[in-house]
């Protein structure tokens, strides 16, 4: 989409972003690895965020992932990772 402003064309990006929660990552993040590999083709670009204290592993984080190509493989993927157990996935536009 292009946006006129004065004498200025610019361009405005649509980004789809999933924001998965993962609690008890010891436990759930097998899965989620298993889940994010076999929806690869959708996904852009991640990041993984959690808080490492010292010497220790935090047992939760989040991963910010933005997606490409249809929604349907998304949608799919989404629904995956919210049937997993102390995992949260949500989707939005920006």
């Amino acid at each position: 989409m292009t946006v006129r402003r004065g004498s200025a064309i610019i361009s405005s990006m649509e980004y789809r972003i999933v924001v998965i929660k993962v609690e008890k990552r010891s436990d759930a993040a097998t899965e989620v690895q298993k889940i994010l590999t076999d929806f690869g083709c959708s996904i852009k670009v991640r990041l993984g965020l959690h808080d490492a204290p010292g010497d220790s592993c935090s047992p939760s984080g989040l991963i910010f992932l933005q997606v490409t190509g249809d929604e349907e493989p998304v949608k799919k993927m989404i629904g995956n990772l919210n049937d997993l157990d102390n995992v949260t996935a949500k989707y939005l536009t920006i």
